[in-house]
């Protein structure tokens, strides 16, 4: 499972022109799913996501996690996280979950979000979407979790 965090003081997401899902301050994830994941690998990443501490203190320094702040997080399904781009210039997607697998860890990782007290917007899996964000700090991560 791969997940690239930003760190937002708003995002939002559409699809087909409507707000699907939306935040003040916290993370915007955008999660892809690998064949090899599992619940159990939704579930490590997302309490790894709620401790990380990527948000300024009193002193500016980023030692306050999301659920030290009360953030949110909207989430993302994008499969594309785990292209294979080593060979050639097209990418192939063969190092992603096939469509069930990913919806279902997808929910998954969500629902473990929720059950750790966090706010969760959602984008809708599969669809084209449109993501608008603030980046804060810039700060930006990547985690992979097996």
């Amino acid at each position: 499972m791969r997940a690239v965090v930003q760190r937002v003081t708003q995002a939002n997401c559409k699809v087909d022109g409507n707000v699907t899902g939306q935040i003040g301050s916290g993370l915007l994830v955008l999660l892809g799913v690998a064949p090899a994941d599992t619940p159990e690998t939704a579930r490590n990443l997302a309490a790894k996501l709620v401790k990380l501490r990527i948000f300024n203190d009193e002193s500016g320094k980023m030692n306050r996690s999301l659920a030290d702040i009360g953030g949110a997080v909207l989430s993302i399904s994008q499969f594309t996280l785990l292209a294979d781009t080593s060979r050639g210039n097209r990418p192939s997607f063969i190092g992603a979950a096939p469509p069930d697998q990913g919806r279902a860890l997808y929910g998954e990782f969500d629902a473990a979000l929720r059950e750790l007290g966090v706010d969760v917007a959602e984008g809708v899996f599969g669809a084209y979407m449109v993501i608008s964000l603030t980046n804060d700090g810039p700060v930006t991560l990547t985690l992979d979790v097996d």
